[in-house]
């Protein structure tokens, strides 16, 4: 996952690399095959249970309906008290799930929306997750 974060940062450019995250609006310039190919490896190595695609996939089913609320409930990103969980760089602290038999569908990649929900919305809009592999 830190790993995700890492080449987002870095294929976004040297201003989200001097800052340390993605800003939204640089989004729409990430290269759809670098794009692609982090998505493949999510998929490959959970056997598709994690990656952008499948988030997408839970957000447009008719349950969650486009809903980023019910996607954050549906895909174990809040506690039980309905508040989203916390990344933190200690392990023992942090609040997300990192064991694949353990997590729900669709739960990694994580993607910081404490400060919005504008680059996660972004992301999801990119037109690489169109392309036939990802539907």
């Amino acid at each position: 996952d830190q790993i995700t974060r890492d080449a987002l940062i870095k294929l976004a450019g040297d201003s989200a690399v001097s800052r340390g995250y993605v800003y939204f609006a640089e989004v729409p310039n990430l290269p759809e095959a670098d794009l692609a190919t982090i998505e493949r490896l999510w998929l490959a190595y959970s056997g598709g249970k994690f990656g952008y695609s499948v988030q997408v996939k839970v957000l447009q089913s008719k349950k969650v309906n486009n809903n980023l609320e019910k996607l954050f409930d549906k895909i174990g990103w809040r506690n039980e008290k309905g508040q989203l969980l916390r990344w933190l760089p200690e392990k023992a602290n942090n609040e997300f799930i990192y064991e694949l038999d353990a997590a729900p569908e669709g739960h990694l990649p994580l993607t910081n929306t404490l400060r919005g929900q504008q680059l996660i919305t972004a992301l999801f809009k990119h037109p690489v997750w169109a392309r036939d592999e990802f539907q």
